[in-house]
């Protein structure tokens, strides 16, 4: 992946990721033949064919004549993919081989190669009834990256935290004049002199954390934390110096004792709690406003997958929202397009994943695990979405007149 990615495009792939590592952790096969190979970024290509002829020579001599030609068959694999690859990614590689049981009970042969989201530090060979993925799942545990602004009387930091991993984008520092204490008409032009500097220090904060936090006209992270000694950060938050884009992305406001980094580490012991729930905060910040949406009448919401895809092609829907888990289907009959649970057809949720850059709208894929989030999926379907500007009343406003905030909350 790019260093600098929309926090849109993070969430559709690391979601995509986050179901192939469980449909290869469910997987099972007969005897031994499903190979797991895990290398490590620092690792050679070279090596791990190496082991690969020794594992071949290895297996040559299992009894089972069966079992053998599976777990030959499942290296040859891996060796003919490894082949494909001249560099190893910046984060390593995985490579998952072997014949699997399908739901139809019959066996058939896969092979994924998977760079993980994260440098795994995990070297691995495994001949198994069962693939071991372990390691990556790990990995996404924490694959979010929240913005930081420090700001004091004395100047601004700017940082990116991503699960353990703390990166500094940018400092600089202020000179501003202190409070004066004589009177007279000096003290009121230093008082308006100091409320000016005062003013495009915050400003300038405003303006670069958009240079820094926002990638494509969308934002890189998935929350922003303002924090600080002084006021500045509560001003900047309140004015509209600030990016709105990036103000619907903060989670906290933070008082620290410090600037710099010594203000930016005490802001991260701070927001631990939200750092570790900003997904389902998330989740909740726009589910709650499609809800509001909703109770006013407003006509900026469609819900249903048929009603939200018309609103997708004509271009006024500015939020998507799905169930990650949604059955619905997207199933082409006769050159048309339905969506249903029943019939032949691709989960809309893999056809979205696909498909997402091509939509023109924001793609927010969401959990049942909030009450807002159960909400949704019971009483809309789990497929819904917030629009650009108030469309006509459709055939479904009569379903959701009822609808209120006690239904909600």
């Amino acid at each position: 992946m790019d260093k600098e990615q929309t926090a849109e495009h993070v969430e559709v792939e690391r979601w995509r990721m986050k179901k192939l590592l469980k449909h290869l952790q469910n997987a099972k096969g007969n005897g031994t033949s499903m190979i797991s190979l895990i290398l490590p970024p620092k690792d050679q290509i070279s090596r791990a064919a190496k082991l690969l002829i020794e594992e071949y020579g290895t297996a040559s001599n299992i009894k089972s004549r069966v079992n053998r030609l599976s777990v030959l068959s499942a290296i040859t694999s891996a060796q003919q993919r490894l082949k494909l690859i001249t560099k190893l990614p910046p984060n390593g590689l995985a490579i998952y081989t072997g014949l699997v049981i399908g739901e139809d009970g019959k066996e058939k042969k896969v092979c994924f190669d998977i760079e993980p989201v994260r440098p795994i530090n995990t070297s691995l060979y495994l001949c198994d009834s069962r693939f071991h993925v372990e390691a990556l799942i790990n990995l996404m545990e924490d694959d979010y990256k929240f913005g930081f602004i420090i700001m004091d009387g004395h100047g601004a930091l700017y940082a990116v935290l991503s699960g353990n991993s703390k990166e500094i984008k940018q400092t600089f520092s202020v000179d501003l004049p202190k409070k004066h204490g004589r009177g007279g008409q000096s003290s009121v032009r230093f008082a308006r002199l100091r409320v000016e500097k005062r003013h495009n220090y915050i400003r300038k904060v405003g303006e670069i954390a958009t240079q820094i936090f926002i990638t494509n006209n969308k934002p890189n992270i998935h929350g922003l934390i303002l924090a600080g000694s002084a006021d500045f950060k509560t001003e900047l938050y309140q004015s509209d110096l600030l990016d709105q884009r990036l103000k619907s992305k903060v989670a906290k406001v933070v008082d620290v004792g410090y600037g710099g980094e010594n203000g930016l580490n005490q802001a991260i012991e701070q927001s631990e709690e939200v750092l570790q729930n900003l997904k389902l905060v998330n989740e909740q910040k726009i589910i709650r406003a499609f809800f509001d949406e909703v109770v006013s009448a407003s006509g900026k919401v469609c819900f249903g997958a048929a009603e939200t895809f018309t609103c997708i092609e004509m271009g006024c829907l500015e939020t998507l929202i799905i169930d990650e888990a949604s059955l619905i289907k997207r199933i082409e009959e006769n050159g048309e397009i339905r969506y249903g649970i029943e019939g032949e057809g691709e989960l809309l949720t893999d056809w979205i994943a696909e498909n997402y850059r091509t939509l023109n709208c924001t793609v927010m894929l969401v959990s049942d695990k909030t009450q807002e989030g159960t909400q949704f999926v019971s009483a809309f379907g789990g497929v819904g979405g917030i629009l650009r500007y108030k469309m006509e009343a459709t055939d479904q406003a009569s379903e959701v007149e009822d609808f209120s905030d006690a239904d909600i909350f």
